[in-house]
């Protein structure tokens, strides 16, 4: 059967510095993609994210860092383990950096279809918050998934 992956990039006006440190510590990342973490990313270590609109935490098992080159993560999906790889790439003589994120992988069936849907929407919007965040100080995310929190506690 044919396997699903997401693939999914954006270029961001600072430094693959700059990128990968926003991405790496817990208290850049609150400011644009999660509400908490269990620590700053390392290779070996597994950590505990929580989103605003999703109740709980999720473990995040980074599998290896490569300073401002790429970062490699395994999380859980609905039925087994995602594979996530962002890779870093500067451009314009290093002034700014092309964040690349990939995703893997699924089955292509109803679950596999759901979770491409998803989470290449949520990949994209990593990238646009993160973007927004270290050009203009601004986080998008506020407020933004207020509807899910409401939807996920009707479901619990």
């Amino acid at each position: 059967m044919t396997k699903l992956s997401i693939s999914t990039s954006l270029q961001i006006s600072k430094t693959p510095e700059e990128v990968f440190e926003a991405i790496m510590d817990p208290g850049h990342m609150t400011q644009y993609f999660i509400s908490k973490s269990s620590g700053k990313m390392e290779a070996g270590k597994t950590l505990d994210w929580e989103f605003p609109e999703f109740p709980g935490s999720f473990p995040v098992r980074i599998l290896s860092v490569k300073p401002y080159e790429s970062i490699n993560f395994k999380w859980d999906g609905d039925s087994h383990p995602l594979t996530v790889n962002i890779y870093l790439e500067p451009k314009n003589e290093g002034n700014s950096t092309l964040v690349k994120v990939e995703e893997k992988e699924m089955e292509a069936n109803e679950e596999g279809l759901n979770w491409l849907k998803n989470n290449t929407a949520g990949w994209a919007n990593f990238l646009a918050c993160l973007k927004a965040y270290l050009e203009y100080g601004i986080n998008l995310r506020k407020g933004a998934f207020d509807f899910m929190k409401q939807e996920n506690l009707k479901k619990l």
